[in-house]
């Protein structure tokens, strides 16, 4: 046993020499564009989609955001879906169900 344990806290709580940051850089990609974002890990992500939204001219209700194949939703936050520092959001075109004109 070797005396230059830290302390005895769990391993991988927070990377050697790297300070957690409360921010995170996330990438929003369309595949035909991808934009970057730098938010709070504690923002919702409806302002980050509703940006991307913006930038694009799309309507947020003819999208939808995929995290690691995952529906995201407006109220979850990088936190919520444990993101870490440059994690990719997809976006998908909202399928339209066929409905009666």
């Amino acid at each position: 046993m070797s005396g230059d344990e830290n302390g005895g806290s769990p391993a991988g709580e927070k990377p050697e020499g790297q300070a957690v940051s409360e921010h995170l850089n996330i990438k929003v990609t369309d595949n035909n564009n991808e934009v970057f974002f730098k938010i709070k890990r504690t923002t919702a992500l409806k302002k980050l989609m509703d940006a991307f939204c913006e930038r694009q001219g799309k309507a947020p209700n003819s999208v939808r955001f995929l995290f690691d194949g995952s529906r995201v939703q407006a109220t979850d936050s990088p936190d919520s879906l444990d993101m870490q520092d440059g994690d990719t959001l997809e976006v998908h075109q909202e399928q339209i169900g066929g409905g009666a004109n």
